[in-house]
């Protein structure tokens, strides 16, 4: 997109120009340059995947090799999700200063920096402040990308390809399952784990090496006030998508675009948001609950049940291998299935089916109540991304999300110390905590939650 200015002042549509960003993008029939902006999005939030979900499986060895005790293990984990906190402030409101492109550039090069450096750590302590810190870079990740695809996509599709970023980004779970099932036995030039680490750090810096192609937002453009570098990326987009075709594109319909009138902090408490606001951020405390619980402490629980570190990996890496379908199943149905219904039943399905886990005994049944757990959960997390993009306006959508969304990474960061502190009394507690959260979500979203689905996002948000 890099040559986007040339065309900002010979349209190929004259009649677009005097249209909103929003009517101009809603016209757009779903092409194949909406999929290579997805390709690019996906593939940074495929490696915010891989670093999250990587700490389940190099921690059990972690704990196993004595390189950390479970009390170190429970600091590391806060630790990064303490970052991710950090980062999501930083990054994930600053977007909607700074441009959703700048800040996902900025966001990977950190991030793989960081954790190349805590690759090579030479101890425990210095292994949590690198988590820490490569937390600040991949912390606001998917609020940036959830914002990004929510603007770039006409309401028709926007639900389903936020869900493809998703499936994309969970199939990096049995990827790294199965790379530390590999490697952690191994102690070529140094241990197993470290090369896990190495192999995202550099995967994150090849990530941000091709994005820098992305182009800007033009929705955010327009809400800056920056007209004509939205109009020339509009031109340029229009201008691939007519040449795919071969035919005109429609007239555009008249969408009414407002006007920010507060600072993006302020506007999330004005009337017409402040309820939302604080529904997405009660329900963000507790839905991290539930999925990072389980995600990041499952080869643990293992651990505790008695299973060996090898057992602990295998079953991990055969549960992880369903991650895609759970959002795979959100693709599928994201534009017939309302959004808020959805993320109320699902979160009902992870508490009962949580509460299993502990009473499986036997293999198959470890592995069966797992897997299901892992596709309601992730299925969830597809819904709940696009739903929470959908809820405030352009001018402060980053802020919104970024700001409650960075509840998640605290309550992470904190439940985290609380299951340490749990797990002594025995794994049904922890999840007897984690269910209890879930059904949280559940009464808070079917009370307060808005529906979506299908309505223009300047429509969603008047």
């Amino acid at each position: 997109m890099a040559s986007t200015q040339s065309y900002a002042d010979k349209p190929r549509n004259p009649a677009a120009a005097g249209h909103s960003i929003a009517s101009r993008i809603e016209r757009l029939p779903v092409s194949g340059f909406h999929r290579r902006f997805i390709a690019l999005i996906s593939l940074g939030g495929w490696f915010d995947f891989y670093d999250i979900f990587m700490m389940a499986y190099i921690g059990a060895a972690l704990q196993d090799s004595r390189m950390l005790t479970l009390e170190q293990f429970s600091h590391m984990i806060a630790a990064g999700f303490s970052g991710m906190f950090v980062g999501t402030i930083v990054f994930g409101m600053g977007s909607d200063y700074f441009g959703r492109r700048t800040s996902f550039v900025m966001m990977l090069l950190i991030y793989s920096f960081c954790t190349l450096f805590g690759a090579f750590a030479a101890s425990a302590w210095g292994l949590i402040v690198w988590r820490g810190l490569a937390g600040v870079g991949i912390g606001a990740e998917l609020v940036v990308i959830d914002t990004y695809v929510t603007e770039m996509l006409p309401s028709k599709a926007r639900g389903r390809y936020v869900a493809i970023t998703q499936l994309v980004g969970f199939s990096a779970i049995p990827v790294v399952a199965l790379l530390s099932n590999l490697l952690v036995p191994t102690h070529w030039l140094m241990e197993g784990w470290r090369w896990v680490m190495v192999i995202g750090g550099v995967g994150a810096l090849f990530a941000w090496y091709i994005r820098r192609r992305l182009p800007e937002s033009p929705r955010w453009c327009e809400a800056r006030g920056r007209h004509k570098e939205a109009h020339a990326i509009m031109v340029e987009i229009e201008r691939e998508v007519t040449e795919e075709t071969g035919r005109p594109l429609d007239e555009p319909q008249p969408v009414e675009v407002a006007h920010a009138e507060h600072i993006p902090i302020r506007e999330l408490w004005q009337p017409a948001y402040r309820g939302r606001t604080a529904m997405l951020a009660v329900f963000h405390l507790l839905q991290t609950v539930g999925i990072y619980g389980f995600a990041n402490w499952g080869p643990t629980f293992l651990l505790k049940q008695g299973k060996s570190l090898g057992q602990s990996l295998e079953y991990g890496f055969l549960i992880a291998l369903v991650s895609p379908i759970g959002p795979l199943i959100a693709v599928l149905t994201a534009e017939h299935l309302e959004r808020k219904k959805l993320i109320v039943w699902l979160s009902l399905l992870m508490a009962g089916t949580g509460l299993m886990f502990p009473a499986a005994t036997h293999p198959l049944a470890i592995v069966g109540v797992g897997a299901l757990l892992t596709i309601f959960s992730y299925w969830f997390s597809a819904v709940l991304h696009a739903y929470q993009a959908e809820l405030f306006p352009t001018r402060a959508r980053a802020t919104g999300v970024g700001f409650t969304y960075s509840w998640s990474r605290l309550s992470a960061a904190f439940s985290t110390l609380i299951i340490g502190l749990l797990l002594p009394k025995g794994v049904l507690t922890v999840f007897v905590f984690m269910g209890a959260a879930m059904i949280g979500v559940a009464v808070v979203v079917g009370l307060f939650g808005p529906r979506t689905n299908a309505v223009v996002l300047e429509h969603i948000s008047q």
